[in-house]
């Protein structure tokens, strides 16, 4: 499998080779807050398979060994490192990927943490676009 993703702004890319590890949503708190959204998907490709094809991006250091990635530019959150928790893995955000509906997530975790009212959206009305 190889696939390719970026930022908003297109200013960082990136490509993944291999099939992931893992495929998650994370319903941790430290991620809430890095990407403004209730969750966020992830997948988890070896070191080796991870190369950045343009750009440079910036890291914060988040908490202990962990290092968010995103655009200096426009902001987007691109991956993950954390060689304590995930050793020898980047961790992509999936809707980062120009395909994300290639990799679907295999499981919830961190759901400890998840806001009450995730558990309930499947429920809610859905609508093609935004409603008139």
């Amino acid at each position: 499998m190889s696939l390719e993703g970026g930022c908003q702004c297109g200013a960082v890319r990136y490509s993944v080779q291999g099939e992931p590890q893992h495929v998650a949503l994370c319903h941790c708190s430290d991620c809430r807050k890095s990407a403004g959204a209730p969750v966020v998907a992830w997948a988890a490709f070896a070191t080796p398979d991870f190369t950045l094809t343009a750009g440079m991006a910036t890291a914060y250091n988040s908490s202990g060994a962990a290092f968010r990635h995103f655009c200096p530019t426009c902001g987007t959150g691109l991956y993950y490192v954390n060689e304590d928790v995930l050793p020898g893995l980047v961790d992509i955000q999936v809707a980062t990927l120009d395909d994300p509906d290639a990799l679907q997530p295999q499981a919830h975790i961190q759901v400890a943490e998840r806001v009450g009212w995730m558990e309930t959206t499947g429920s809610l009305p859905e609508f093609a676009r935004y409603p008139g």
